[in-house]
């Protein structure tokens, strides 16, 4: 089994800056990506931001620019730094991990972003 812990949700206002964390642990043997990803009130949950065993990143449009998605291996830890915050941006970040096929799900930080 793996274990996803996100952490570094909270309320900010526009403009500001926040950064989530999401540590995995239990069997992990190959790590193939891991992202973010969101889902607002009555809105389909969509990808934030992905980065691949090679370092390759894949970012929604919206965040581009804004949002950095870096992992650090060793800790088998991704972050998400989250700048010039909108109130779109306002929504329950779910940290995301592919591990030999098999897609993990964290249980959701939520951002929000007051105007």
């Amino acid at each position: 089994q793996v274990q996803l812990v996100e952490s570094g949700g909270g309320l900010v206002q526009a403009g500001g800056s926040l950064r989530l964390s999401c540590a995995a642990s239990g069997s992990i043997f190959s790590i193939s990506h891991m992202g973010w990803y969101r889902q607002a009130p009555g809105k389909q949950r969509e990808l934030v931001a992905v980065i691949f065993s090679g370092d390759r990143t894949n970012y929604l449009d919206s965040v581009k620019g804004r949002f950095t998605v870096s992992r650090d291996n060793a800790k088998n830890t991704v972050y998400l730094q989250m700048n010039s915050l909108k109130p779109e941006d306002t929504a329950v970040y779910y940290c995301n991990v592919g591990i030999l096929g098999v897609l993990y799900w964290g249980k959701g930080t939520l951002v929000t972003v007051s105007s």
